[in-house]
């Protein structure tokens, strides 16, 4: 892309190609960040989960272009003294790491607002040969965007 065409997108001027719709996967016990990821992918298939077994269920039975995981889970997990544990994202991120072979092609983003936790999830699916990455929630629109522009 020429650099003048890449100014001509970044400014939204000019025909753009639609793209195809993409299946996208949500782990977060947010009901309102459900409706946020409904209105950033309106016209794709999102399927959601607030707890990790369920995760696990859908990961295992479906093939998702867009994996997104939130750490902290659940209410009573705030006030937990383990940081990592079967209610959290971390749950989901280590059957990840272990199943390299499901979702291969996925992008895995870590959407959580715990940098802690994030970073314990990406450093778990990195180190099994995963690619990921944390993206704050209040960074996560403008990485939509850039992957995923309509």
């Amino acid at each position: 892309m020429s650099v003048w065409q890449g100014l001509k997108r970044k400014l939204g001027v000019g025909a753009r190609a639609e793209r195809h719709a993409i299946r996208v996967f949500l782990l977060d016990d947010d009901r309102l960040r459900h409706e946020w990821f409904a209105r950033r992918f309106k016209g794709d298939a999102l399927d959601t989960a607030v707890e990790p077994a369920r995760a696990v269920e859908l990961l295992s039975s479906n093939h998702y272009d867009a994996i997104f995981l939130d750490h902290d889970l659940l209410p009573e997990h705030y006030e937990s003294d383990e940081p990592d544990d079967e209610r959290t994202g971390y749950a989901v991120a280590a059957w990840l790491a272990a199943h390299t072979e499901a979702q291969h092609g996925a992008t895995v983003i870590v959407h959580t607002r715990n940098a802690d936790g994030a970073l314990r999830m990406v450093e778990l699916m990195r180190r099994a040969g995963r690619p990921a990455e944390h993206v704050p929630f209040q960074y996560l629109s403008q990485k939509i965007k850039n992957y995923w522009q309509r």
